[in-house]
């Protein structure tokens, strides 16, 4: 049986299924447009991103941005449900916080950002945007991470992510696709973000994508891509082997690590050097055991090369230094690397954050 033959038949018996489900999330989505299910404003600010797709449009990466951005000029907090961790309820994650606890995410952006936001987790939205306003009372802005089916909140202004490399419009609903919700539903908001774009992109590009998302007259869209960072140590103080991409050559090996939705573009940044790579891809929000560090510790010994060190991303090294079993000989070869969001110049001259502030300080 060829590919396309497996590819129709899986198409034919999980199209239903996704017709289901579609209607299932219509109807979610009535109730709310029309007042049936509840929804909440405050009167802080609450900026939602979030996306229509399951998972890798860059949501935190872009939190971040944004808290980089604005936490200068409004006393900002973050909320996200903290997806995966071992804990429940509302909690503010502090110095003694670790992935279980509040999970890999919001641990990321309070490392980053600790001593300028405050930084919270809960599953009920609602509660914890109470919770914040509550102990912290001179908060001027709660950016909520991943919240845009979060619909019981109602945000000042909702940011919608799309990933260039896998556009909403060429997707279908789960499960026969990557679509949380129908495509119209992207006219619930107020600012669209056309994350990971490459850097060659040109203006036929940009009027492609704006033509196949029909945005309505009051959306904005804009566009954006990563810029990598320097490789860092995940494990700082364990004498980290002095190393740079730049001068690994031919005959040293790369294992590049992964625990994420979408390690496309990661491994790909690392096509262009001469280095050997070795991909060992993990599930999203991986919690790896004792035995997974075990099996990546027995690979990263079979492999060739004069050098060899250990690459991962920003958000797996925030699980992986916490975790009590990572092996003790790989940790000084153990490193990653951050990044960070940049917009692009796109159709027009406008400016996310300009325009993002405009939206915030709008009265109702």
């Amino acid at each position: 049986m060829t590919a396309d033959t497996k590819n129709r038949i899986l198409k034919y018996f999980l199209t239903p299924f996704s017709w289901i489900y579609g209607g299932i999330t219509a109807v979610r989505n009535w109730m709310f447009d029309a007042g049936i299910l509840p929804q909440e404003k405050f009167d802080v600010p609450v900026v939602s991103i979030g996306n229509i797709t399951v998972g890798g449009t860059g949501k935190t990466p872009h939190t971040e941005y944004i808290v980089e951005m604005l936490s200068s000029e409004y006393n900002t907090a973050v909320l996200s449900r903290g997806y995966k961790r071992k804990t429940k309820g509302f909690i503010v994650a502090n110095s003694h916080s670790t992935p279980e606890s509040v999970g890999d995410e919001p641990l990321q952006i309070y490392n980053k950002y600790g001593s300028k936001v405050k930084v919270a987790v809960c599953e009920n939205r609602r509660k914890g945007i109470k919770e914040l306003m509550r102990l912290f009372p001179d908060i001027e802005l709660i950016v909520l991470d991943d919240a845009f089916q979060h619909r019981y909140v109602k945000p000042k202004v909702s940011v919608l992510l799309m990933d260039y490399n896998r556009p909403v419009y060429s997707d279908h609903l789960l499960p026969l696709g990557r679509l949380r919700e129908n495509l119209h539903q992207i006219n619930r908001a107020d600012m669209v973000i056309v994350t990971k774009c490459p850097t060659d992109i040109t203006p036929l590009d940009f009027r492609l994508v704006q033509k196949h998302l029909d945005l309505m007259s009051f959306q904005k869209l804009y566009f954006s891509r990563y810029i990598q960072g320097g490789l860092l140590p995940v494990f700082p103080d364990d004498k980290p082997y002095s190393v740079s991409l730049a001068n690994l050559t031919k005959n040293d090996t790369v294992l590049l690590l992964t625990g994420i939705a979408n390690p496309r573009g990661f491994v790909r940044y690392f096509k262009s050097y001469p280095f050997k790579t070795k991909v060992y891809h993990f599930p999203d929000h991986h919690s790896f055991s004792r035995v997974d560090l075990e099996n990546i510790e027995k690979l990263f010994n079979s492999l060739p090369g004069e050098r060899k060190i250990i690459l991962t991303t920003e958000k797996d090294a925030v699980r992986l230094s916490y975790n009590p079993y990572f092996p003790n000989p790989l940790k000084p070869l153990t490193f990653f690397m951050p990044i960070a969001v940049r917009m692009v110049n796109g159709l027009d001259s406008s400016d996310f954050i300009s325009d993002l502030k405009k939206q915030i300080d709008q009265s109702e």
